[in-house]
């Protein structure tokens, strides 16, 4: 395995990576020999600024190993480009797969980073024809992007939100047949705070309405739906996290420790169900 502890005020836990992977996982550091559980997702998967994320605690709550496979900032098109994480995923038990936006894959109309799939690497000839007046080098990730280009016009952004999901749609069902459909699927309901004509784009997963989760539950084991508090929204989460001092904006929107435990006391259940 290969270790990396980074900035300051940084978790005691170092991330790691697979042998043959590019990517730092939270692990723990070691594909475990006896049954598994493995979880595959992003930020909170990850467990960005908390000690214990839920993968952890559902080790504790079930007794079985839990391998957490999350990645920060990752998309469907890191997850399926990485056979080693693949490889380990398809080893477990279950996979649970916190369910991810649309907007930070690559389409037709743009390229996203390979690993850190929320920056945008560049337009194509398409996205350049449809939006001649906008200047693309001033966006660096696929959220502003995005946001921009829905207040261009909802008409214009009609044939991108289609790409997206038309995209997302095939890369979950192409995860899901690499797994053998043993995936447990976790949505993180964020709410959406902003009224009609603010945030454009909506709460997170962005672009991913129901029908499209349905489609895709339907080939796995199940749906969990988890509404989230963002621990800003709960009175001593931030002080029970671990950011560093221009890390505080992020943090308020993730979930707290509280928030990882209700997460974990879902998730926990719904595996032992399986038996």
């Amino acid at each position: 395995m290969s270790y990396q502890i980074s900035g300051a005020g940084a978790l005691d836990q170092p991330t790691c990576r697979l042998p043959g992977s590019q990517l730092w996982v939270r692990g723990p550091c070691g594909v475990p020999e006896t049954p598994y559980f493995a979880f595959l997702g992003g930020s909170e998967t990850f467990g960005r600024f908390v000690q214990t994320p839920f993968p952890a605690l559902i080790d504790r709550l079930t007794g079985q190993a839990c391998l957490n496979l999350g990645c920060a900032n990752s998309g469907l098109d890191t997850l399926l480009s990485d056979a080693a994480l693949m490889r380990a995923a398809a080893g477990a038990e279950a996979v649970v797969l916190q369910l991810p936006g649309a907007q930070n894959l690559s389409n037709r109309y743009y390229r996203v980073h390979p690993r850190r799939n929320d920056r945008f690497l560049a337009p194509s000839n398409r996205l350049i024809a449809l939006y001649p007046e906008v200047d693309f080098t001033e966006f660096h990730f696929t959220k502003h992007l995005l946001n921009s280009l829905l207040r261009c016009g909802s008409d214009r952004f009609a044939e991108i939100r289609a790409e997206l999901r038309g995209i997302w749609l095939d890369r979950m069902e192409r995860l899901l047949r690499a797994l053998e459909g043993r995936v447990l699927l976790l949505w993180l309901q964020y709410p959406d705070h902003w009224p009609q004509g603010g945030e454009p784009l909506g709460a997170d997963p962005l672009l991913v309405t129901r029908s499209l989760i349905d489609r895709v539950a339907g080939r796995s084991l199940g749906l969990i739906e988890v509404p989230v508090v963002p621990a800003g929204e709960q009175d001593g989460e931030l002080e029970k996290m671990v950011y560093g001092p221009l890390q505080a904006p992020s943090a308020e929107h993730m979930p707290g420790p509280a928030m990882h435990r209700t997460i974990a006391a879902r998730v926990a259940d719904r595996l032992r169900a399986l038996g």
